[in-house]
């Protein structure tokens, strides 16, 4: 987990400074800056990743679903389809508010989760801590491969960097990335390691454990943090490509995607995962698809721009203006958020 951390701040922090330099703040632009005429790779592993990822988003809100309010399966993947279609088509401006508080909520109830936990079981916790073996000779490649693959959060939030003001707050946010991601699934894992191993096979870890708790009213909270979660990370992904695709439309024809359509694209993209997701699982979806994608991404992500992408950062620093984003083509700095 250390080791994912510190890797997401790093790929984190050279990604926003170089997407700020650029001012390339959707997925193709920046590719195409980092990898010529090969950003079309970025974009076949990303779309494979949105259709695991949101396939995966999908089984865990119909799991969601039939674990807390006995709905059937296909209902609480649909409910998280027409929602993400909904924020997502409203634009920048809505998922940036939804990023905002759901944070807040996910935060927050993770906090309680701990305390009710440490109070609940807590001397399983630090006994299970006490006899837990070392660690396995595969732990760097386990950090390294779940970094790979949830590291396409850094390229899902590029639109959000158009508030940014100067290049040390690219850097200060990329910094921060990684901890930030990595502080609730600390939390959690601290709380299942009182029912570890057995609880590496539940299905729905959080479920089991708030099981255990045996507080409903909790129980039915967090659920809903786990779906404002997964709705937060699927509207993110999705306005990524729409937003990549009114960037195109933007320099081809000279208007932006309006909502209709984002709409529309958001929607043909949400039937085609939740129709995997119904039909496959979830635990078969992350075994069979993320692990290859994770490596997908260090090839054509990772490596290129802690290479390339450093590289380009170095040049533009020892050109006067280019990293204050006033070179040609870039247009006035954005105001602040």
């Amino acid at each position: 987990m250390a080791l994912a951390m510190a890797l997401w701040s790093a790929i984190s922090a050279v990604t926003f400074a170089l997407a700020f330099a650029l001012k390339a703040f959707d997925y193709r632009s920046f590719f195409k800056h980092l990898l010529g005429p090969g950003w079309i790779a970025f974009e076949a592993a990303y779309l494979l990743t949105v259709i695991v990822m949101l396939a995966v988003f999908g089984a865990s809100a119909s799991a969601i679903g039939v674990a807390i309010f006995a709905w059937p399966p296909i209902a609480g993947s649909l409910l998280l389809g027409a929602a993400i279609m909904l924020f997502a088509a409203f634009g920048a401006a809505a998922i940036e508010r939804l990023f905002k508080y759901v944070s807040l909520l996910l935060y927050g109830v993770y906090a309680l989760f701990v305390v009710f936990s440490l109070t609940s079981f807590g001397d399983l916790i630090v006994a299970n801590f006490h006899v837990a073996p070392p660690p396995t000779g595969g732990w760097p490649i386990g950090g390294v491969t779940y970094a790979g693959y949830n590291i396409i959060g850094a390229v899902i939030v590029l639109p959000v960097l158009r508030h940014l003001t100067r290049p040390r707050d690219a850097v200060v946010a990329g910094a921060l990335a990684g901890p930030l991601a990595m502080l609730p699934a600390a939390m959690f894992f601290t709380c299942m390691v009182a029912f570890y191993p057995g609880i590496a096979r539940e299905t729905l870890p959080s479920d089991f454990l708030l099981r255990h708790l045996d507080r409903p009213a909790f129980h039915l909270l967090f659920q809903v943090m786990i779906f404002a979660a997964l709705l937060e990370s699927g509207a993110g992904s999705v306005h990524a490509i729409n937003e990549r695709v009114s960037a195109a439309m933007k320099a081809g024809y000279g208007r932006e995607l309006p909502t209709l359509a984002r709409a529309g694209l958001s929607g043909l993209i949400l039937v085609l995962c939740i129709f995997i997701a119904d039909r496959i699982g979830l635990v078969g979806l992350i075994a069979n698809g993320y692990r290859l994608l994770a490596y997908a991404f260090l090839l054509i992500y990772v490596a290129p721009v802690l290479v390339i992408g450093l590289a380009r950062l170095r040049g533009l620093a020892t050109r006067p203006g280019r990293m204050r984003g006033d070179h040609a083509g870039a247009g006035p700095l954005p105001p602040a958020l």
